[in-house]
């Protein structure tokens, strides 16, 4: 892979990871769009390091928070183990979607870009509604954590954005916009650091010394870009303009299955 390649991989991962337009789904009609030639497959070693990347700067966003949290837990106070109690409960589905379909998840990925262009305007019509919703300032109880859960296994197919699916979730649950920000954003980390950890002990990922540049590049990309998009994200849902990425969702869900129409 060239450092060009592992450049706009690195960006495209940086953004889409916290943007709620789906980086599955630009990933897949990147392939499509560009040729698997022109886009070269990810390895799994590339593909651990983006994601330890986009993980990294939402540790370094959320500091504060993950500090307190963590301070909580050693001091056993009722509400950081409540918060904590919550974040395990809206990873099950997505580890139990893991776990047992991972076979069929990875089948959808091939370049499917009508079932892309049809989960993209699902995302969209989410991210409408949500941004229609009118704020409060209600916290997320145990009962929404796990539906916000559901939200986050859904998002695993091609298309569906995980931020989008899991914000606009919490939202028209009616919780307050920010702390469903925080509670989407902070709930994925484990899941990221849970699945680098299966890559890494699978022994499927080679490493070659050509490869170091590259590598470095995508982090750099990927950390950088998610620093900036996980803050903008925060900004954008406190304000109610989640609905602005819902037009873009359905223009391209909509050229997305014309295009796989017209292919077929």
């Amino acid at each position: 892979m060239e450092w060009l390649d592992a450049l706009i991989l690195g960006v495209i991962q940086g953004l889409t990871e916290f943007l709620p337009v789906s980086s599955s789904g630009h990933l897949e009609l990147g392939k499509v769009i560009l040729g698997d030639n022109s886009v070269p497959e990810e390895s799994l070693l590339f593909t651990v390091v983006l994601h330890f990347a986009t993980a990294l700067s939402t540790i370094i966003v959320f500091r504060k928070d993950i500090l307190s949290i963590l301070k909580g837990l050693v001091s056993r106070d009722r509400e950081d183990l409540n918060f904590a109690g919550r974040i395990i409960l809206s990873m099950i589905p997505a580890v139990i979607v893991g776990l047992f379909f991972e076979d069929q998840l990875e089948a959808l990925f091939n370049g499917n870009i009508i079932l892309v262009g049809f989960m993209l305007i699902v995302t969209g019509l989410l991210l409408f509604l949500a941004g229609k919703a009118k704020s409060t300032g209600k916290g997320i109880s145990w009962k929404d954590a796990f539906l916000i859960g559901i939200s986050q296994a859904i998002a695993m197919l091609p298309g569906i954005s995980r931020s989008g699916a899991t914000i606009s979730t919490s939202v028209l649950l009616g919780n307050d916009r920010t702390k469903a920000a925080r509670f989407s954003f902070l709930m994925v980390v484990p899941l990221i650091f849970g699945k680098i950890a299966k890559d890494l002990l699978s022994g499927d990922i080679s490493m070659e010394s050509s490869a170091s540049i590259p590598l470095l590049v995508g982090f750099i990309a990927a950390f950088i870009t998610g620093l900036i998009a996980c803050t903008w994200m925060i900004s954008l849902v406190r304000k109610a303009k989640l609905h602005y990425f819902s037009y873009y969702c359905f223009a391209v869900g909509l050229i997305a299955i014309t295009a796989g129409v017209y292919n077929a």
